[in-house]
């Protein structure tokens, strides 16, 4: 599943969106390679997103609930690690 932060394509590996109090609440896992983990990480330190799933027709402002990665130093070549986000609508 594909999913936009602010216009950004994140490729989830894992995907789940449902309902919580009336917002809706998007948990995704995905790989982030050494390559791009400064633009990731720079990006999630926003907190609070656009996010779109055109998959699923889904547009809201959000902002990140719960966020974790398996590794913390992704400047060495080569890496991958996986990340862990769970996103819920802001109104």
């Amino acid at each position: 599943m594909v999913i936009l932060l602010e216009g950004r394509k994140i490729k989830a590996h894992t995907y789940e969106v449902h309902k919580e109090k009336g917002k809706h609440k998007i948990a995704v896992k995905f790989h982030v390679k050494s390559e791009e983990y400064h633009e990731v990480t720079t990006l999630l330190y926003k907190e609070n997103f656009q996010v779109e799933v055109p998959q699923q027709n889904l547009n809201f402002h959000g902002k990140i609930q719960e966020y974790s990665t398996s590794i913390t130093n992704l400047y060495e070549t080569n890496q991958v690690g996986d990340f862990s986000l769970v996103l819920i609508e802001a109104r």
